[in-house]
């Protein structure tokens, strides 16, 4: 009897989140391919980590490191972090790929050190497949000298890679334009741990903030920092008139001293109707976002390349309000189905969005429900299918 031997994948990336560990280990779990997961960044196995955009540390309380096989490359950046090129620099990652001879090489990536040094050195050696999800939506003006040379820059680090792994319309659109071709191109959507946030009652005991039954409920979850706009989402609410909506503002970040001082000012009958709760653990969200209606996400960029806030709402079976400077929204949100899609930084497109949403409670229900549908297909199944069909 002939035992057929699994072909290897290698993966590089800077160290284990949230919203990766859960594909490793189906991947790893499906029996298809045999992965093994190289972490650049070099931290620690266990502990918590330091979050800039929180201004706290942070220590997930899902597994990262259950169920699939992975190694801590020794990083020896002064400055060790995934924020800088030079910040993940790691002289033994080549040879320790090497040495375990992958058929295929994943490489979530390349703007650090050693992940562009890899991606040069096995081209044309290995298969390399790129997971990315950049995009043009920043991109503002017409020609110039600095668009043209980052332009060609991208082109050249583009030209390592076999096969790129796009998220959505927008990151494929930033792919062509910087020469890969269709043919090179394979859909492994951006997706979150669905089965977990659809599944209702499984989530940690949330403490209530004082919402009045009836009500229809914006929320507002993520960094509170100038790229997610939550300023411009907290004072869009304060126009809402007559209203007894709900804003729900869960996170924490530079500008959260700014946005408690503003809601701190309105009269009782307002303030009332704006809460905020800090950072909450992965397993408490599912029933954090069960408590609203309607998802706001209003960032402004750059660098708002997709928006996974956005599927998990969705999960949770929420309408969507969210701006043309999210990667996700092209593909997520279907205008009038299941939320709205307004512009960046337009208070008076957000504000006739929300009331529109407001004037028509009963249909919320509806547009949640579609959201569901639509993120079923955005899920880790599907990134496996896509990873495991490019190697073969």
């Amino acid at each position: 009897m002939t035992i057929k031997k699994l072909k290897k994948l290698a993966i590089v990336s800077t160290h284990p989140i949230q919203y990766n560990a859960p594909l490793f280990r189906m991947l790893s779990l499906r029996g298809i391919i045999l992965p093994k997961v190289f972490y650049t960044w070099g931290q620690l196995e266990t502990g918590e980590k330091y979050d800039p955009g929180f201004g706290k540390k942070v220590e997930w309380d899902i597994p990262l490191l259950e169920g699939y096989a992975y190694t801590f490359v020794q990083n020896i950046s002064p400055q060790p972090g995934s924020h800088h090129f030079a910040g993940i620099d790691n002289p033994s990652l080549v040879t320790e790929l090497e040495r375990w001879e992958p058929d295929a090489i994943l490489i979530f990536g390349w703007c650090f050190k050693s992940h562009l040094k890899a991606l040069r050195h096995f081209k044309g050696k290995k298969q390399i497949l790129f997971r990315g999800d950049s995009n043009l939506l920043d991109e503002t003006g017409g020609p110039s000298l600095k668009k043209a040379a980052r332009r060609i820059f991208l082109t050249w680090v583009y030209r390592h890679i076999d096969k790129a792994l796009y998220v959505g319309t927008a990151n494929k659109e930033y792919y062509l334009t910087h020469g890969l071709k269709n043919t090179q191109l394979v859909f492994a959507p951006h997706a979150i741990d669905n089965d977990r946030f659809m599944a209702q009652g499984v989530g940690g005991k949330v403490e209530e903030p004082g919402i009045s039954p009836g009500t229809v409920v914006f929320i507002f979850a993520g960094k509170f920092e100038t790229k997610k706009d939550p300023r411009l989402l907290l004072n869009t609410f304060l126009l809402l008139p007559g209203s007894n909506a709900h804003l729900l503002m869960v996170g924490n970040g530079e500008l959260e001293p700014a946005l408690k001082e503003i809601a701190g000012r309105q009269p009782a009958e307002i303030s009332s109707r704006i809460h905020f709760l800090p950072f909450q653990n992965q397993f408490k969200m599912p029933e954090i976002y069960r408590m609203g209606h309607v998802l706001v996400l209003p960032s402004q960029g750059p660098g708002e390349t997709w928006g996974l806030s956005v599927n998990e709402a969705m999960a949770c079976s929420l309408a969507l309000l969210v701006s043309d400077k999210c990667g996700c929204a092209v593909d997520l949100v279907e205008p009038g189905m299941n939320g709205y899609v307004f512009r960046s930084r337009d208070g008076n497109d957000l504000l006739k969005k929300m009331e529109k949403l407001l004037s028509d409670q009963a249909g919320l229900t509806v547009m949640g429900k579609r959201s569901l549908q639509i993120i079923r297909s955005w899920s880790f199944e599907n990134i496996c299918m896509a990873v495991e069909q490019s190697i073969r």
